[in-house]
Order: structure tokens, then C-alpha cells, then sequence
């Protein structure tokens, strides 16, 4: 590993704005690539999307684009703790899709065929028995389900802060409450602070959901909605669950945390305004969440809930996120809209666009997510 390069005042070799996992991951990847670097946040370090989400480490079920990063994020998930000096509270646990009809079971064996032909074979079919090893609470109709068993769950807010740390220990400089309120180009990038203008030649646009106003301001618009994800925790029940659970015809996922406690969500949205940065539960879908988790795991319908919360995140209107160079400008690079399910992918993508900014290559298959499928 090499050290970073020195840099003072305002003046680095990358400008990161946004100080989610996205950002700090890649900071802390171009410090150990040498790169000096400053991260720009708004608000507070994981203050939006990765604070805000469920935590959990899933390669399970996702769009066919992500598998190959989501694979390569996964390998450094296991290692995470050597990584950032932190555990970050990871924890391999199954992450499993229930079926409740032969439909959905049908439907998930198909998937299952599908990786395999790509050459992937970490998503597994369960049947009727398998499922109950794995979940012996789950509701009598449930029929099979597919799993991953080595992934897995972790804490956003202690994972977010463990890259910031260990990225700040490597020399990358943050500024917190930095909105940029321009951007402007002539040798290097130059962005605009109420804490004075900030330069660098390379550029990175890791903003969540306000990603799509910055892009804007840089002539290349990205179709970015304000999305608010809803959580709730129940009180401490027996130990019935070491998976984190999702169906496969309703919007659920949930897991029992090491405290008894279960955390629940999977889709289910409140309101979101980015523009004053605020969200709002909406309780009579809170209460549909609680009612499906109640149905597939009967033990959970006298569960008390305890504390909900939302936040702001960033959707895209394909569910893919936007990661790469600029397809306008040289020198400027994306990784936004990871459309509430980005957590994951953060330390694998934080790796990918370092290398990129560094070595202006990368052998990652990053096409399906260019912003330039945005373009008119």
C-alpha cells in the first residue's frame, strides 16, 4: 500500500462529493492508490442513504448488471475488518427469498438457471425442508425460497464512519456541512463552497440523491428521484432467525439482530423532499410491513414495535445506479442512484472508481451503469 500524497489547503488530485459509503470508500482507495484527495459533504458523513438503510450485505436477487461488482464487493466484505481496522459489524448470515406459490418458487428456480448460465452459483434454490433447517419459524404455506448463504448483514452508520476514519488516517481531508453551490471548470475542477472554492483535475460525483442536480449543473442531467425508505425495530423476542429474510411476492425483508430485536423493511416508502432534506413515515404502509413479517413468521404477530425511521435516498427510474467516467467531460466521474440498495456494493465500487480516476481504466463492467443512457 502506498501513502498518500500530500496536498494542502483546497487543492488535491480528486474532489469527492458526498461523504456516503460511495465516497469514503473511493477516498480511501485513492489514498492507497497515492492520490491526494478532499471529500466535500453537505450534512454529515452517512447522514442520508448510508445511514438510513437496513444494512444488509446482499448479493441475493440483484439486477444481472450488478452481479459481477456485487461478487467483487463481496470478497472485500470478508476482509473488511483488516480493511478498516472495524468489523463494521459484519456478520455472514443467508439471505433468504421466501416463496409462498409454485409461482414464485418457479420463478426463483428460473433466476437460479439464469446465474448459472452467467457462471455464477452463490444463489441456491431451498425446498420445503431446506427452508425450514435454515428458517424453522417460517409460516406452514411457505414452499421453498433461494438463498445466499455467505452473505450477510452490517451497521451503516459504523461502516460508513470506519471508511471516513481510516480514509481521514490515509490523509484524505473532509469538510463537512460543504454544499457546493458551483462548479466550474478550467485547468482543474473547481467547486464552490460557502467555505471557500476547492480544485482538483479529477472530479467524482458520489452526491446519492442530489447526485442528479449535480450532474446537472455539469451538462449531463441524470433522471434521479428522491426516494424514502421505512424501517422499523420491534421489541427483544426469542432467538428464532440467523437469516435476513425477503418474499418474493411482497414487499419485505427483515432479520433478528444478536439482541433479540428484529429490524424490518424491504420497499415500502414515506415521503421524501431532498430539497429540505426531510422525510415522513407514513404509518398505514409501516403497518403493512409489520403485517407481512407477522404472516410469514407467525412467532412475530404479538411483537411490539419500538422505533421506525426513514431518510432520503436516490432511485433511478431502471433501479441501477450510475458508475463511471463523465460521458461529457474528461476528468469527471460518477457513482450515484444506487436506488436503496447500494450498501453493499459501496467498498467494491469505492475500489472500482479509484482504479478508474487513477489509471483513467478499469476492467469492471461498468457500461449498463453509464450516465449517458440518460441522454436525450
Amino acid at each position: 500500500m502506498s501513502s498518500a500524497a500530500p496536498h494542502s489547503g483546497r487543492s488535491a488530485e480528486l474532489l469527492v462529493i458526498g461523504g456516503g459509503i460511495h465516497g469514503c470508500s473511493a477516498a480511501l482507495h485513492a489514498a492507497r492508490r497515492g492520490m491526494s484527495v478532499i471529500v466535500l459533504e453537505k450534512d454529515s458523513i452517512g447522514r442520508h442513504a448510508s445511514g438510513v438503510n437496513a444494512g444488509g450485505v446482499r448479493r441475493l436477487g440483484r439486477h444481472y448488471a450488478e452481479v459481477p461488482i456485487s461478487q467483487h464487493s463481496m470478497q472485500i466484505w470478508y476482509g473488511i475488518a483488516d480493511l478498516l481496522d472495524d468489523d463494521c459489524g459484519f456478520q455472514i448470515a443467508p439471505q433468504i427469498k421466501v416463496a409462498e406459490t409454485e409461482a414464485e418458487l418457479a420463478r426463483l428456480a428460473a433466476r437460479a438457471a439464469d446465474l448459472r448460465a452467467m457462471g455464477f452459483d452463490h444463489e441456491v434454490m431451498l425446498d420445503r425442508a431446506a427452508l425450514r433447517r435454515l428458517l424453522p419459524a417460517v409460516a406452514d404455506h411457505a414452499l421453498g425460497g433461494l438463498a445466499a448463504l455467505r452473505d450477510g448483514f452490517a451497521q451503516p452508520y459504523k461502516t460508513t464512519f470506519a471508511f471516513q476514519r481510516k480514509a481521514a488516517a490515509s490523509g484524505v481531508r473532509f469538510h463537512e456541512g460543504c454544499p457546493a453551490t458551483a462548479i466550474r471548470r478550467d485547468a482543474d475542477w473547481i467547486v464552490t463552497t460557502p467555505q471557500g472554492d476547492f480544485r482538483a483535475p479529477h472530479l467524482l460525483n458520489a452526491a446519492g440523491a442530489w447526485g442528479g442536480r449535480l450532474a446537472g449543473m455539469l451538462g449531463e442531467p441524470a433522471p434521479v428521484e428522491a426516494i424514502a425508505p421505512m424501517m422499523l425495530v420491534t421489541n427483544r423476542l426469542p432467538h428464532f432467525c440467523d437469516a435476513v429474510v425477503g418474499a418474493t411476492g411482497r414487499l419485505l425483508s427483515f432479520k433478528q439482530m444478536p439482541n433479540g430485536t428484529v429490524v424490518i423493511g424491504g420497499g415500502r416508502r414515506g415521503r421524501a423532499d431532498a430539497a429540505s432534506n426531510l422525510s415522513e413515515i407514513l404509518f398505514p404502509e409501516l403497518r403493512l410491513t409489520a403485517q407481512v413479517a407477522a404472516e410469514l413468521f407467525p412467532i412475530m404477530r404479538d411483537a411490539q414495535i419500538v422505533r421506525s425511521w426513514s431518510g432520503v435516498e436516490a432511485r433511478m427510474p431502471d433501479d441501477i445506479p450510475v458508475i463511471g467516467a463523465s460521458a461529457r467531460h474528461e476528468g469527471l466521474f460518477h457513482a450515484f442512484g444506487f436506488s436503496a440498495h447500494g450498501f453493499q456494493m459501496g467498498p467494491g465500487v469505492g475500489e472500482i472508481m479509484a482504479g478508474l480516476i487513477a489509471t483513467g481504466g478499469t476492467n469492471a463492467p461498468l457500461a449498463p451503469f453509464s450516465i449517458a443512457r440518460f441522454a436525450a
